[in-house]
């Protein structure tokens, strides 16, 4: 059945894959505090999850993928040394094992036996027992969120297609042209109000999707990364930054970061 199965969208389990990878980025203090208290490992769970990470199990470098930015994800929880971190780090770590055997769980699903599946996913479905969103939810600028993720691969191409490199250059022009203290204090403006407002982990999901899909090289022109497509990217990063807390951040800090927006978003969307 594995070979079949090409992609997310193609496994029989998508729907509970996307479900769970999406509510992760919502565990606020109290999902985590119970989900390390309903983790418990056992043979049966062991062998269940080695099982769940064989080689040929259906899109195991998702599943990979997917354990690399939960890692990311809650890099700042399992240091523990921010002042607003309240859950201790070894309490978080053991959230997360759960989450990544819920994870492999429905990955794997196709290949695991009913025990080995429920063994798994115990844990993850004793806190989160109906599935969730299938998709993150950004907040009150979601659409406009998805919007400017859907806009920034296309930059990608701007060698031959006149399209992104108009919209690549304007972007240019304006990194250069602004004021390296103001947009790195808009930034950092932005960054606490995503803390304050439990939008952190968003905020790392948006600006990793939005790094790899600009990094991605083009197959047509197969780019390479320069200073100018830093430039550009620490401008993109801001103006997503600046729109999942739009709702919530000063009036400055919004017009620094947000001037570009044109350059990626349609008006009547911005």
């Amino acid at each position: 059945m594995s070979l079949a199965i090409t992609s997310t969208e193609t496994h029989p389990h998508c729907a509970e894959i996307l479900g769970v990878l999406a509510q992760v980025v919502h565990l606020d203090d109290e999902g985590l505090r119970r989900l390390a208290l309903a983790w418990h490992d056992n043979d049966e769970v062991a062998k269940a999850r080695d099982h769940a990470l064989q080689p040929d199990t259906p899109l195991i470098l998702e599943v990979l993928a997917a354990f690399d930015s939960l890692a990311g994800l809650f890099a700042e929880d399992l240091a523990g040394t921010a002042p607003y971190i309240t859950v201790p780090a070894p309490v978080t770590a053991l959230a997360l094992k759960a989450v990544r055997d819920a994870i492999a769980a429905a990955y794997a699903r196709p290949v695991l036996t009913e025990q080995e599946y429920a063994d798994l996913s115990a844990p993850w479905h004793s806190v989160y027992p109906e599935r969730r969103m299938q998709m993150p939810d950004f907040g009150p600028q979601h659409h406009e969120v998805m919007a400017l993720l859907t806009s920034i691969p296309g930059l990608a191409c701007h060698r031959h297609d006149p399209v992104a490199a108009t919209l690549r250059d304007n972007l240019l022009v304006h990194a250069r042209g602004m004021e390296p203290d103001a947009h790195t204090a808009a930034i950092e403006s932005a960054w606490q109000a995503a803390v304050l407002t439990g939008r952190r982990r968003l905020w790392f999901l948006a600006s990793r999707s939005a790094q790899e899909s600009y990094n991605r090289a083009c197959g047509a022109c197969a780019r390479l990364i320069d200073d100018d497509d830093r430039a550009v990217l620490a401008i993109c990063l801001g103006v997503v930054a600046a729109m999942l807390v739009r709702d919530v951040l000063d009036t400055e800090s919004c017009d620094t970061l947000l001037a570009p927006v044109g350059s990626l978003m349609p008006p009547t969307a911005a």
